[in-house]
């Protein structure tokens, strides 16, 4: 790697975990900065993955006494979140890199609709229910698969599901969405080491980078408004969905 791709790589990193901090949609970041690198598409998503895990961990722990109260709830949903994850990075090994190249910019633009609509995704707090529901399950392992595969804008799909088939405050969604998140990349991230698909030196630039990133977010998220960091989100995703589509 040249100095400015490390440069590039690291600054991708950091502005990553601070947006993540602020807004959500850092792996729109970090994919597109190991895509310029010159790294293959699915090696980009694999190492993406691995480069945004801290960050879940993180989130995680975050909400321990909200989980440890309700945590008999969330065991069928993580169960079901490994097996998604496993299936979803199973399905993306399987393809070749032209196969999945090809899936990317559609994979872009849904993830940018989805991340778009995020403010009307958002649920409201509503009575809890089952977790263990069968429609509960159905659709986080719809998720799961999805975000084994991809990943980007998983959090926002999985808050809006979560909302409408369990139920309950915000807080507790968003601390449901963030353990199964991180079941979900765990999982994931096994299968992409054990394939050989991760590109480590990369990696090794990045991880730190998105931890400062998202220490310096905390800071930002008290000055920047939340609807302008959307908004360069949305942006990035879009102009990652046409450079793709164009080069395709």
């Amino acid at each position: 790697m040249t100095l400015s791709m490390i440069g590039l790589l690291f600054v991708a990193g950091f502005l990553s975990g601070a947006v993540n901090a602020i807004a959500g949609g850092g792996t729109f970041l970090t994919f597109g900065a190991l895509t310029l690198a010159g790294i293959p598409p699915i090696s980009a998503n694999a190492t993406s993955s691995i480069v945004q895990f801290p960050g879940y961990v993180t989130s995680t722990l975050a909400y321990k006494d909200e989980l440890l109260k309700r945590w008999r709830s969330a065991v069928a949903l993580t169960l079901v979140s490994a097996l998604g994850g496993l299936a979803g990075a199973l399905i993306l090994l399987a393809l070749s890199n032209p196969s999945f190249r090809a899936l990317v910019p559609w994979l872009l633009a849904a993830a940018t609709a989805i991340f778009a609509a995020g403010p009307l995704l958002k649920p409201k707090a509503t009575a809890e229910r089952s977790a263990s529901s069968l429609s509960s399950l159905a659709g986080q392992g719809v998720t799961a698969i999805y975000g084994g595969f991809f990943g980007a804008g998983m959090g926002i799909m999985m808050l809006a599901v979560l909302g409408l088939t369990t139920g309950g405050s915000y807080h507790h969604l968003n601390a449901l969405k963030n353990l199964l998140a991180t079941v979900i990349a765990a999982v994931a991230i096994i299968v992409f080491v054990s394939g050989g698909v991760v590109a480590w030196p990369q990696a090794i630039v990045m991880i730190p980078a998105v931890a400062a990133g998202g220490y310096a977010g905390v800071w930002a998220a008290r000055r920047v408004p939340q609807t302008i960091m959307r908004m360069i989100v949305v942006a990035v995703g879009a102009a990652l969905t046409v450079y793709y589509f164009v080069t395709g």
